[in-house]
């Protein structure tokens, strides 16, 4: 379980292929806190650290998570959003999120507004994924804030700070990007659907 608050970030130093899965290491200073099959959130993607030194750390991705993220874009120099397990006796600054991405959008737009930055993302919209203004998403495991949501599009806003502290500094339009819906519009959502179906 994740807050979608991010703590650093993590660059990609080496991909390796064996079958159908991924091998990535990062390098990071947040690997000498890491231990081997700690869970770790790369841009909202959950993942279990599988090697660990003093600078860089490995994880794995399967087939599955390469399809569904947005992983399988990430090449040597990449970054990623980095988040570890949230503590229970902490204070839940963002919102629940679990590191399992619902699916992919992408960014049409990039607006600077007197320093601090609007994002506007395009995804396919479902009965289950779920948006509500001022309701919180996470984008590329970022806890945000969603503005003016219609059809297949919405925005957030992206303060100085975590512009220059995640990749959010890096995103170009077209990129494509991690989304989790809030996981109590999921299970609101899905209870609906249930109800209505004994009606």
């Amino acid at each position: 379980m994740f807050t979608g608050i991010i703590k650093q970030t993590a660059k990609v130093i080496n991909i390796r292929k064996e079958g159908s899965n991924v091998h990535f290491t990062f390098e990071s200073d947040m690997a000498k806190e890491l231990s081997v099959d700690e869970s770790v959130a790369h841009s909202g993607v959950c993942l279990t650290v599988v090697q660990v030194n003093e600078v860089s750390y490995t994880v794995t991705a399967v087939q599955e998570t390469l399809i569904k993220t947005n992983l399988g874009d990430l090449v040597i120099g990449s970054e990623v959003n980095l988040e570890r397990a949230m503590v229970y006796n902490a204070r839940l600054d963002g919102h629940i999120v679990q590191g399992h991405v619902d699916l992919t959008g992408s960014c049409i737009e990039i607006k600077d507004v007197e320093g601090s930055w609007f994002f506007t993302f395009r995804y396919k919209p479902s009965e289950v994924h779920l948006l509500v203004d001022k309701g919180s998403v996470c984008v590329n495991g970022t806890s945000l804030t969603v503005v003016n949501p219609h059809d297949d599009v919405f925005s957030v806003a992206v303060i100085p700070y975590t512009y220059n502290n995640t990749v959010f500094r890096n995103m170009k339009e077209g990129d494509r990007v991690n989304l989790e819906f809030d996981v109590i519009g999921k299970y609101i959502a899905r209870y609906a659907k249930l109800y209505a179906g004994k009606l």
